[in-house]
């Protein structure tokens, strides 16, 4: 499959979290071209602040593993990273991040000053299904004001 094949199952997850009234945020974590986790967000339902799709699709996934490393792994998640989120990605040591929408307000980026938070061997890619991942977020924010 391609990376714009596993980012539609990750907007899917992302899907499910808006049709549950939490920010729409969608993960997968695929190895061997398989997928391994899927997660997204959970905040609202479990009354937890760190209950983000990335935090919860690598902990499925080192489960799944029995391993607290990924190296030989992809995430595909529907909006780029907060600085929370990119601190697990750097200890999980995952191999390759795909994200689809830039998130000016709480990305990674906002706090590290250009440098780049995640495991030096991670491959970093963004841009994959951008649009459709931004209007999920911005449909959703639209609905609440």
């Amino acid at each position: 499959m391609t990376d714009e094949q596993y980012m539609q199952l990750a907007l899917a997850e992302a899907q499910k979290a808006f049709d549950k009234e939490e920010v729409p945020v969608g993960a997968i974590i695929v190895m061997n071209n398989r997928i391994i986790a899927r997660a997204h967000n959970q905040v609202e339902l479990l009354n937890d602040s760190t209950a983000h799709a990335e935090i919860l699709a690598l902990t499925s996934a080192f489960d799944f593993l029995s391993s607290k490393y990924l190296p030989e792994a992809t995430l595909y998640v529907t909006v780029e990273p907060c600085l929370m989120c990119s601190g697990a990605l750097y200890w999980s040591k995952i191999g390759k991040i795909v994200f689809g929408a830039d998130d000016e307000k709480n990305s990674y980026r906002k706090c590290c000053n250009g440098n780049n938070p995640f495991h030096p061997k991670t491959e970093l890619v963004g841009g994959i299904l951008k649009d459709e991942c931004a209007n999920l977020m911005k449909d959703f924010f639209k609905a609440r004001r």
